[in-house]
């Protein structure tokens, strides 16, 4: 027997409508990419939405139509986000740091028909263009005023291009299934893979974010996404932040630890979502500038491990809370969040500073297994390690025109293979020990890279640090601990080895430490470990 109510498709122009309408004093802040600070309320934004879906169907974009964006977190980059996924298109958000070949494949694989680009990245459009046969034109996202000349053909100026439009748009009803938006993985091997998003998943995932425990989102809320747009949906903010009411900050091409202090500031944000890259030099910032954060409450990190270290500066430098959360793009991407049950802040503050550098407890909507290389699940006791899997309603069913990759990456049973190597405990937080791929094999015995990496960056001398298996002729793989020294550190490798001696057992010892002015980073700020294993490739460790 069904139930006897409405079935109404989840659609993502209904957000963009609700937000306009019950929210109608809230405003949206934003860095834009010509410098100075653009704040409107949200029905302006709305109203301006509703213009630049009009003159996107005037120049022929219809349904199912990909139309790519190469943009920073800005006010118009939001447009762009509602404008195309309302009238039924599919928004294809680009990552400017991808390598050439890269960037041309998933433009060509995607078949864009428009592609917005802002001002910072029209040099690399100008040089790339030609390689994209399918597009039809390119829109520059700026004004009359700041209109540069360029070479690229069929070019629009974006304010030019909604200036005379309606702000009227009839957006039109379809299967909450319709695909929404387009975001490649930023793979470390072969071509990136394409992760086609749906109405129904972008909505729900929304309201999957906004019941997480111990992240209050709502009106009263002022939230800095410095997770990049072009990633994953900027992990779903722009979404559930309308949903809830909240004064959205977005700081544009201003990623500086000065330009994101002065933001957060400013703007009186509460609560800030970033990659740990991006927080090191705001908290960098901070320590040289003797300052410490006013309104700003929470801050929501992933894309990489978050150290312990880092929880403890924003907790006690700043009385700020470092929440740790873990997902992929396949995920949409949210998929595990570190927030301890109140119960468990009660106590010794060691024990919980532990459950925060885990990835934590599932977010509504996600189920995970671990299971071993056969496939049998393993128990969830906090010592068995297996592969995790995932599934869900935001988490893909298959990669985009690709079922290759989609072989690979599903079981029999449809879940999801996230090649992470995990344990979970009893209670039900999840801790990654490593990637599989990542894993140092060594002797018989499995190094988890990422424990050592936390252990070491510990030391204050420490900036960043990343651990790679290197070749060894006794042992097949021993670790090597790459790092960055902290500003005006003078730290040597035998300072590292005896501070880890005290934390990590003799066997894991890494067999050197290598200091480098920079580790190799992708655009959303994960540590690109492939990029040095094939750095370091030909490295002799001393002990061979």
């Amino acid at each position: 027997m069904h139930g006897l109510m409405m079935q109404r498709p989840l659609l993502i122009s209904q957000i963009l409508e609700f937000a306009a309408g019950n929210f109608p004093d809230q405003e949206i802040v934003s860095r834009a990419t010509e410098g100075p600070i653009h704040r409107y309320t949200y029905p302006e934004m709305a109203q301006r939405t509703r213009k630049l879906a009009n003159a996107l169907k005037k120049l022929g974009a219809t349904e199912e139509d990909r139309i790519g964006t190469i943009a920073w977190n800005t006010y118009r980059h939001l447009e762009v986000y509602y404008a195309t996924s309302g009238m039924g298109a599919i928004c294809h958000t680009m990552n400017p740091r991808l390598p050439a070949e890269q960037f041309i494949y998933i433009v060509n694989h995607a078949k864009d028909k428009f592609i917005f680009v802002d001002l910072t990245f029209l040099p690399l459009m100008e040089k790339l263009y030609e390689h994209f046969p399918d597009v039809e034109g390119f829109i520059v996202m700026t004004d009359e005023e700041h209109m540069p000349q360029t070479d690229l053909p069929r070019v629009y100026c974006y304010e030019t291009l909604i200036k005379d439009e309606s702000d009227q748009f009839d957006w039109p009803e379809f299967d909450e299934n319709t695909a929404s938006s387009l975001c490649y993985t930023s793979g470390t091997t072969g071509n990136p893979k394409g992760v086609l998003y749906s109405h129904r998943s972008n909505v729900l995932h929304a309201l999957f974010a906004l019941a997480v425990p111990g992240l209050p989102i709502d009106e009263r809320s002022v939230m800095l996404p410095v997770v990049p747009m072009f990633h994953v949906n900027a992990w779903g903010t722009p979404y559930f932040g309308l949903i809830a009411g909240a004064k959205m900050v977005f700081p544009g091409p201003g990623l500086d630890g000065e330009s994101l202090a002065n933001l957060i500031e400013d703007e009186k944000v509460s609560d800030a979502w970033g990659v740990p890259t991006v927080w090191l030099g705001l908290l960098g910032h901070m320590r040289k500038a003797g300052k410490k954060f006013s309104t700003l409450k929470r801050t929501l990190i992933g894309g990489s491990a978050l150290p312990k270290s880092m929880i403890q500066e924003f907790r006690d430098a700043h009385g700020v809370e470092a929440i740790q959360g873990w997902g992929m793009t396949e995920m949409s991407p949210l998929g595990t969040i570190a927030t301890p049950r109140p119960s468990q802040m009660e106590g010794d503050w060691n024990e919980e500073l532990r459950l925060r550098a885990t990835q934590g407890r599932l977010v509504y909507g996600v189920e995970m297994k671990i299971v071993d290389a056969e496939g049998k699940a393993l128990p969830h006791d906090g010592e068995s390690q297996g592969e995790l899997l995932v599934r869900g309603n935001a988490v893909i069913s298959g990669y985009y025109e690709n079922p290759e990759a989609t072989k690979k990456a599903m079981d029999d049973d449809g879940w999801f293979r996230t090649g992470d190597v995990s344990v979970i405990s009893p209670d039900g937080f999840m801790e990654i020990v490593d990637r599989v791929k990542d894993v140092i094999k060594s002797g018989g015995e499995w190094i988890s890279s990422i424990d050592l990496e936390n252990e070491a960056i510990a030391h204050p001398g420490l900036a960043e640090a990343a651990v790679i298996g290197v070749r060894h002729e006794k042992w097949q793989e021993r670790p090597l601990l790459v790092a960055v020294k902290a500003e005006d550190s003078d730290v040597t490798r035998e300072d590292v080895l005896k501070f880890l001696e005290e934390r990590v057992a003799k066997w894991w010892l890494p067999d050197d430490v290598v200091f480098v002015d920079e580790l190799p980073h992708g655009a959303t700020g994960k540590l690109q470990k492939a990029k040095l294993r094939d750095d370091f490739k030909d490295y002799t460790l001393p002990t061979e």
